[in-house]
């Protein structure tokens, strides 16, 4: 049974944190680390050589405040985007944009009320902020910004900020139907982005609500996205194949983190009978090929140096 992934279909995540000579085990998520920017160039070379050539930044700041700041005033995302595309200048570098690693509430927007039980998203506010990590990261240099704070408007805001700015070419990738889900446990712990009080039910979907779904897509579409995204990905694969047949348009699935850690626990019982690696290799070839025959044209996935492998032997 031949294996229908590609590399250049894949998009690998990385955590990127201030400082130097850092490697960060995350306890929670096996495998995967918060990199300083300069081991984060060594890891990328060898992620390279594996045929690599899609990366997703998230930054995982050392300053937090309510407004986030610190996404966009000297930020690590952008430092790690322009060293990147000095060393690499062929790599293509996306960037998340959101808010929830950089506020000290750990909410993906700029909140009312902070201190009220009844607390909401300043969606105005928000997007100003949006725009303006958008435009420091396209500045460094990236490629793509894929905001995904789940904010009204939040593509159409950042391409307005972009164009005016001479960033044209800098495309968007928006993260449109973003549910609340389950599986963002490991991630959480990786970028230290958990809410310090309530939940995302009021900006992310509800995972019964497929008819919002597909009409966030049809928004961000109608925005300006130059691709959409559907997060989880294994989850809600109904949602991927709908989109694609509905609208055609490019679309991205994100394999995430707590579906990456099910497998990885899975794979370590059948490791007691010696099974596991080949276990492993067989699973997430049979989940990639699933999102993939669903329609999403790019998935982004903590298993992507591992499918680089398996494609070499």
């Amino acid at each position: 049974m031949g294996i229908n992934i590609k590399l250049e279909e894949l998009i690998y995540p990385y955590f990127v944190v201030p400082g130097r000579n850092k490697k960060e085990k995350i306890r929670s998520f096996l495998g995967q680390f918060r990199f300083s920017a300069d081991l984060l160039l060594e890891d990328i070379a060898e992620a390279g050589k594996l045929g690599i050539d899609k990366v997703l930044l998230f930054g995982v700041p050392d300053r937090k405040d309510a407004l986030g700041s610190s996404a966009y005033e000297d930020n690590i995302v952008s430092t790690a985007v322009r060293d990147i595309k000095k060393e690499f200048p062929d790599m293509t570098v996306f960037t998340d944009v959101c808010l929830c690693a950089y506020t000290d509430h750990g909410h993906c927007g700029v909140i009312n009320n902070l201190k009220a039980k009844n607390y909401s998203i300043n969606n105005k506010k928000t997007l100003k902020v949006l725009a303006k990590i958008a435009l420091s990261h396209a500045e460094a240099g990236a490629d793509w910004v894929a905001p995904s704070a789940m904010a009204k408007g939040q593509v159409a805001a950042i391409r307005k900020a972009l164009n005016e700015n001479g960033y044209t070419g800098t495309n968007i990738l928006g993260y449109s139907a973003k549910f609340v889900s389950n599986f963002y446990g490991p991630f959480r712990e990786a970028a230290d982005s958990s809410p310090k009080f309530g939940d995302r039910s009021a900006y992310q979907l509800d995972y019964a609500d497929s008819d919002r779904a597909i009409r966030e897509i049809s928004d961000d579409i109608a925005e300006g996205a130059d691709m959409v995204m559907v997060k989880p990905a294994f989850g809600y694969l109904d949602i991927i194949r709908e989109a694609k047949a509905r609208f055609g348009y490019p679309l991205a699935a994100y394999n995430v983190s707590g579906e990456y850690a099910m497998v990885k626990a899975y794979v370590k019982g059948a490791g007691i009978n010696g099974q596991g690696a080949e276990t492993e290799r067989k699973l997430v070839i049979e989940i990639l090929t699933s999102i993939k025959r669903a329609g999403a044209d790019l998935i982004i996935t903590y298993h992507a140096k591992d499918m680089a492998r398996w494609l070499k032997e």
